[in-house]
């Protein structure tokens, strides 16, 4: 399943990179970031890890990461394993716009659960949709 939202921020692309690649501002605007559980310092790159703590559906979920791309300031993507095999990727694009910078956020992941997991993915991607629109607001808020 994939759900992609999009924005336009009055910041640079390097403005928001330097904020969305710093695992201690998490918390600052990811809307499910519950708690930062390990993470390098400073800026990630590619093939640094962290683990977090995401609340999903109102229940704790911890998530294993990897920076697999980095390429700065205009693209990043991040592989994910969750509980129950469970497995994600989150991808960022920033491009130059008038004014600022257009920024698009994936989010791609596996339902475990086989038919239950299909049945549950139309629910599972309306809150996850509204999850990244919150996300991404409170970037633009922070960055602007």
């Amino acid at each position: 399943m994939r759900v992609e939202r999009e924005i336009e921020i009055a910041a640079s692309r390097e403005a928001i990179y330097e904020v969305v690649m710093d695992a201690g501002r998490l918390e600052d605007w990811v809307s499910i970031h519950q708690e930062l559980l390990d993470a390098p310092d400073g800026q990630l790159r590619k093939g640094s890890k962290l683990s977090q703590c995401l609340t999903l559906a109102g229940r704790p979920i911890k998530v294993h990461w990897t920076v697999v791309e980095n390429d700065r300031p205009t693209r990043v993507v991040w592989e994910g394993r969750g509980p129950v095999r469970s497995k994600a990727k989150v991808i960022y694009e920033l491009r130059e716009s008038d004014g600022g910078t257009h920024f698009s956020y994936a989010n791609e992941y596996d339902l475990p659960g086989g038919p239950f997991g299909r049945i549950a993915g139309p629910v599972v991607r309306r809150v996850t949709a509204g999850e990244l629109d919150d996300s991404l607001e409170n970037l633009r808020k922070l960055v602007e």
